[in-house]
């Protein structure tokens, strides 16, 4: 920017002061105007607002728009093929292969491009466990990204440290460059874009955050599997007696809103990996969607919307009052904060435990309307429900989503981020289950009395108390019946839900045509698994549901 002004920006006199001796030109990122290397909160506050980049608003967040890109480009993810990787990936629809010649290229424009541009620096690490810990560089073209980065990574104050800074893995945000489909291989302009035998990542024309921090979670998603970690797409918290619990689910399922309880302690919202030793959190920080959050439901996710230090992305505002309004999702469905973990009160300060989760909870937004809303699940067919996925993706969370949600399976409850192949996930799931007698449960998070548009989502209360219960043990000496279709076992009471809510076939009017619809969903999991069988023992493939009798 200084080079179209006559004064410097705010920050320019410290931009250096945590400056790495490994600089960019290890990038090649050379002929830069100004580096702003590990800036501190206020000051990218400072850089953002003066940049046009965002505005304050009420009690002190920082609002941004992200443009046209108000959620992650899925289908503009792609992966080099090299010869150090090719044989450990899982090509298809979510790891899409883009040649060395191709992405050498590309970054030599990209490179071309920064020459004379001012970028932010942020020297972060990813991984609490410091037996795994990494160093991270992420390089962005804007001030407000580089505090995204700084709230949802590990960061670190100690100048020493950050002076003699060596990334393992560099990941470079330049929004405003654009691809070139016909020069680059790729499917549009856009492009997210990783090279694991270069350790480097680049986002390009995309704003989205979440693009930023998916890329970091990919990375971990591969690395950390060859060092006997499971990295898990799921929130996690424990409670006072040491008795952890895991949370998978897609972006909307619930996963941040269920595991931020008063009554338990937050590991982390959304990425951890299960070692030998524990569960620990990949991140620094929470990403959560805020679309009509309910200061009741979520006071600790609502609080943090008006914090400084928190970054709203793409939630309106009265620009004469500055205040927010949650409930407006005229922009989009997909409103998003981002805040350092520490805004919630309740949290494992080390971002670690060393226990194992007790329980494992698959949520499953189910928009059918048939699933019940609370199933115990056997290791036989928690690998089958993990590899499946099954939900239905939230209007916003991806581009090209309309307001209805879609039925989907999204294997490991996060396909898109999964390196390898998903039985090489649940192979690893199934060992620590068994080794630490871990329950699984199946938890649905969806609609009841009918599918989207005629019943309604059932109610966080009855979800809260269906998961304390079963966290809490109240569940283990309850009668089940086994469910006709899935076989898996279904509580007939629990503790302060009414008996109705536990067989959801209650709720509808029509019973003929509930078990119609709960059929076709038996069908679609079976369609959907037949992608998986080659790979899976003939135990995992019988625990998958049966059709109805006719």
């Amino acid at each position: 920017m200084s080079k179209f002004l006559k004064f410097n920006s705010p920050a320019a006199a410290q931009a250096t002061e945590l400056a790495a001796d490994y600089d960019l030109s290890n990038h090649g990122l050379i002929f830069l105007d100004r580096v702003f290397w590990n800036l501190p909160e206020e000051a990218l506050y400072e850089e953002a607002i003066f940049r046009n980049e965002g505005r304050l608003v009420f009690s002190g967040p920082l609002l941004v728009n992200t443009g046209k890109h108000t959620a992650r480009a899925a289908t503009d993810k792609f992966i080099v093929r090299e010869e150090t990787t090719a044989d450990k990936i899982w090509w298809g629809e979510y790891n899409r292969p883009l040649s060395v010649e191709k992405f050498n290229a590309l970054m030599a424009r990209l490179q071309a491009y920064c020459i004379d541009k001012e970028l932010f620096v942020q020297d972060c690490f990813v991984c609490a466990d410091p037996e795994y810990q990494m160093p991270i560089r992420i390089i962005t073209e804007h001030a407000w990204q580089s505090l995204f980065a700084r709230n949802m990574f590990l960061t670190t104050n100690n100048r020493d440290l950050l002076k003699r800074f060596i990334p393992e893995f560099t990941l470079i945000c330049v929004p405003d460059f654009k691809l070139d489909p016909r020069i680059d291989g790729t499917r549009s302009e856009t492009g997210i874009i990783l090279n694991f035998a270069e350790r480097l990542a680049i986002i390009v024309n995309s704003f989205y955050g979440g693009e930023i921090k998916k890329s970091v979670f990919t990375l971990l998603n591969f690395l950390l599997t060859f060092d006997d970690v499971l990295p898990m797409h799921c929130s996690a918290n424990v409670g006072k007696s040491g008795d952890g619990a895991l949370f998978f689910g897609l972006s909307g399922t619930g996963k941040t809103t269920l595991s931020a309880d008063p009554g338990r302690q937050l590991i982390g919202d959304d990425e951890h990996g299960w070692s030998s030793g524990g569960i620990f959190n990949f991140e620094g920080g929470c990403y959560a969607k805020v679309i009509r959050l309910s200061a009741a439901h979520e006071p600790q996710i609502y609080n943090c919307t008006r914090r400084f230090g928190t970054i709203l992305e793409n939630v309106v505002f009265d620009p004469v009052s500055r205040r927010i309004d949650l409930n407006d999702d005229i922009i989009t469905e997909n409103t998003r904060a981002s805040y350092p973990l520490d805004f919630i009160p309740n949290i494992v300060p080390s971002g670690m435990i060393t226990t194992h989760p007790r329980n494992v909870i698959f949520l499953t937004c189910d928009a059918s309307g048939v699933m019940p809303p609370i199933a115990r699940l056997n290791p036989a067919q928690a690998q089958y429900h993990f590899i499946s996925g099954y939900t239905s993706k939230i209007a916003g969370t991806e581009i090209g989503l309309g307001i209805e949600p879609q039925i989907t399976f999204s294997a490991c409850f996060g396909a898109p981020f999964m390196v390898r192949h998903p039985y090489q996930y649940a192979e690893m799931l199934k060992q620590r289950l068994l080794k630490h007698h871990t329950q699984c449960w199946l938890v649905n998070t969806g609609w009841v009395g009918g599918r989207f548009g005629v019943g309604k989502r059932i109610s966080i209360r009855h979800t809260r108390n269906l998961l304390n219960a079963a966290l809490d043990g109240k569940l283990d000496a309850v009668k089940y019946r086994t469910d006709k279709l899935f076989g898996f076992e279904v509580p007939l009471s629990c503790p302060d839900v009414p008996e109705d809510i536990l067989e959801p076939s209650n709720s509808w009017g029509n019973k003929e045509e509930y078990w119609q619809k709960y059929d076709a969903l038996a069908a679609r999991f079976i369609d959907n698994f037949k992608l998986f069988e080659k790979e899976c023992s003939p135990e995992v493939i019988n625990a998958g549901p049966k059709r109805l009798k006719i």
